[in-house]
């Protein structure tokens, strides 16, 4: 199976595709807003990364969400119910971790089919 990659960086990619199977680089919204700002930029992002991908949320196999803090689980749930199609939810993961800077309050890495 080939191996394709799309928005090449010198670090990585934001885009894998193996297979049938598309991998995306860690997603962070614009710093400054909060929570639910952040998690609105970030689903916006995926969305566009899937098109250019070939596929689209429908298809997303599990999604792996960071949040910087905990307590914000409930505004971040939200905006992802929200986004989410019913009947298409993926398997999720969520968790507390220190991200790439204080700026940044959320974080969600995704896997879809094509």
């Amino acid at each position: 199976m080939s191996i394709r990659r799309i928005d090449v960086g010198p670090r990585m990619s934001q885009i894998v595709i193996h297979g049938n199977t598309v991998y995306l680089a860690g997603q962070v919204g614009q710093p400054g807003g909060n929570v639910g700002a952040q998690t609105r930029d970030i689903l916006a992002a995926i969305d566009e990364l899937l098109a250019k991908a070939g596929t689209d949320k429908t298809k997303i196999l599990q999604a792996i969400i960071w949040l910087a803090d905990m307590s914000t689980f409930a505004e971040m749930n939200a905006e992802w119910d929200k986004w989410v199609p019913q009947g298409h939810t993926p398997a999720r993961a969520t968790g507390e971790a220190k991200l790439a800077g204080p700026e940044y309050l959320v974080e969600i890495i995704v896997t879809a089919a094509i």
